[in-house]
């Protein structure tokens, strides 16, 4: 029982795990203004606005220079952590969704001309973010560490 409660209280872990949501939750609501849809996989699913990835690697990176210093081994990990993601959602993962989307849409092409119908086979085209996405889940990760800092601490 300790160990959960050392886990549920751990303010790097809730910080992380809070921005994600927070992303999530926003990220599900704007889909569904935009789209005029509710589609509950977005609450769940990688790319969209704003960035979960980008939220919680933010704010653990943060609560890290809260807590352990920005001299710290914590922090320098956790920074280059939340570097390496944010700087990854905006390429590779990027230009991977772009790339689904050319592919998929190749494909239903290609069903249209051949009259036949090929295997399942769409690709996940939302992957990756924009650089305003990312930057809207970087923000998103700083407010909600200061906010958890005052609340946990």
């Amino acid at each position: 029982m300790n160990t959960f409660i050392e886990l549920i209280t751990n303010p790097f872990l809730v910080t992380g795990v809070s921005s994600w949501f927070v992303a999530q939750v926003l990220k599900t609501i704007i889909y569904a203004v935009i789209n005029k849809t509710f589609r509950l996989e977005r609450m769940f699913g990688d790319g969209g606005m704003p960035s979960g990835h980008s939220a919680t690697v933010t704010s653990l990176a943060m609560m890290c220079a809260y807590l352990c210093g920005v001299g710290s081994a914590e922090f320098a990990i956790s920074a280059l952590l939340a570097i390496i993601v944010c700087h990854d959602a905006m390429g590779v993962r990027r230009e991977t969704g772009k790339q689904a989307v050319i592919i998929n849409e190749l494909i239903k092409a290609f069903e249209d001309l051949s009259k036949e119908d090929l295997p399942e086979t769409k690709l996940k085209e939302f992957v990756g973010h924009s650089p305003i996405q990312v930057t809207a889940g970087v923000i998103i990760g700083i407010l909600n560490s200061i906010l958890m800092y005052y609340i946990l601490v």
